[in-house]
């Protein structure tokens, strides 16, 4: 029979203000929450961040044992061997957390969103995670963007790359100079590797910033999200 189908992903959710047109999934960092992640970009911008016409969906990924964390339970969207750029990634788990993120881009495609208006990315791991999503899965996406992020040096991405002939959705990134936990170096390499296999990339450089999120980058972000999903004319008959 295979696998169950794993449980949908909870979720929390900001509806747009007018007609819903466009759809942006934002991934969590590692131990964090969808509701968890809204709240800090809401308590950095004073507000929710929110759009006329785009809904914005914070996924929770389901608690597993962690390996960095002794086994401890935690809520990742994948484990890994260890927090660092030159290890082998842990490839069953980012797989099979694909599979559940499919599932939440096919719900908004059976609500009328085409694939070329939805965009995807995240914080730290969930940048991560959505470079794999995005550069291995699902090439006819708006855009992906990755704060505070990094791919392993001989990531799954960049050998599915290597083999790939169609166009790519293009990369927003953003990186603090002064991170401690992901290194602005791992970021800016994951950067060049991308550039290199044909992907349109742009980092953002924050001068002292650590692994964290600031209110100039996400200002940032929602234009070039505003930019990547404009507001659609309305349909003439």
């Amino acid at each position: 029979l295979g696998m169950a189908a794993p449980a949908a992903l909870q979720r929390s959710v900001v509806s747009p203000a007018g007609r819903h047109s466009a759809s942006l999934i934002f991934l969590h960092g590692s131990g964090d929450t969808g509701q968890g992640a809204r709240a800090w970009i809401k308590q950095i911008l004073n507000q929710d961040m929110a759009f006329q016409h785009i809904k914005v969906i914070y996924p929770t990924a389901p608690a597993r044992p962690y390996t960095p964390m002794k086994g401890a339970f935690s809520n990742v969207w994948f484990d890994r061997y260890k927090i660092c750029n030159d290890c082998p990634e842990h490839i069953e788990s980012i797989d099979s957390m694909c599979r559940g993120l499919t599932d939440l881009i096919n719900d908004e495609v059976k609500s009328g969103i085409a694939k070329n208006r939805i965009l995807i990315g995240g914080f730290s791991m969930g940048g991560g995670m959505a470079m794999h999503l995005a550069y291995r899965f699902h090439q006819d996406l708006a855009g992906v963007f990755a704060l505070s992020s990094f791919l392993n040096k001989d990531s799954a991405v960049y050998q599915a790359l290597k083999r790939n002939e169609s166009a790519l959705p293009e990369l927003f990134q953003c990186h603090g100079t002064a991170d401690e936990l992901v290194l602005y170096s791992w970021g800016e390499e994951t950067n060049k590797m991308l550039k290199s296999l044909g992907v349109s990339a742009s980092l953002h450089t924050f001068p002292n910033l650590n692994h964290e999120l600031n209110r100039t980058e996400i200002e940032k972000l929602k234009s070039w999200i505003v930019k990547k999903l404009p507001v659609e004319a309305p349909k003439t008959n």
